[in-house]
């Protein structure tokens, strides 16, 4: 509300938008935490399902390989110096044998080529591609399944 004048009806205005404007604001923080308390949640579950699958996997035998990370336009990819096994057919989404979650896509040049890059651990989604294109999500407890079959029954 804006008032050119000095008027008690105006004043009393202004101190009702400002109590709704307070307590706007303090909806807004609720529900912030309260998604990150959600976020946080789905990622512990997920990280401890990528523990559950290392150990599977390391008991089962299964062989890991070289991760590279691949660049943006799918041509080059540069070694990251990790082991471990892909989540997604394209090479994109890996977990290394110590359980870390890796995005591996970024922009690489010609250096990184050559001396390889290392990307930094992520904190693992309990769904892969979640908010992406039709058919581009998939749970990560299929994604595991997919490269161990069985890992949650070892």
């Amino acid at each position: 509300m804006t008032c050119w004048w000095s008027s008690p009806t105006c004043e009393t205005a202004w101190m009702r938008d400002d109590g709704w404007a307070r307590q706007r604001a303090e909806a807004v923080r609720v529900q912030a935490e309260r998604l990150e308390a959600r976020q946080d949640a789905e990622h512990a579950r997920a990280e401890a399902m990528l523990r559950d699958f290392v150990a599977a996997a390391r008991t089962a035998g299964l062989a890991p390989e070289d991760l590279l990370v691949q660049g943006y336009g799918g041509r080059s990819t540069a070694r990251t110096g990790l082991k471990g096994w892909y989540l997604r057919v394209d090479r994109t989404l890996g977990i290394s044998t110590d359980g870390d979650f890796y995005v591996l896509t970024a922009p690489i040049g010609l250096l990184d080529r050559v001396r390889g890059v290392r990307p930094d651990p992520r904190r693992p989604p309990l769904t892969l591609g979640a908010g992406g294109k039709d058919g581009e999500s998939v749970p990560l407890a299929d994604a595991l399944d997919r490269v161990l079959p069985g890992w949650r029954t070892r």
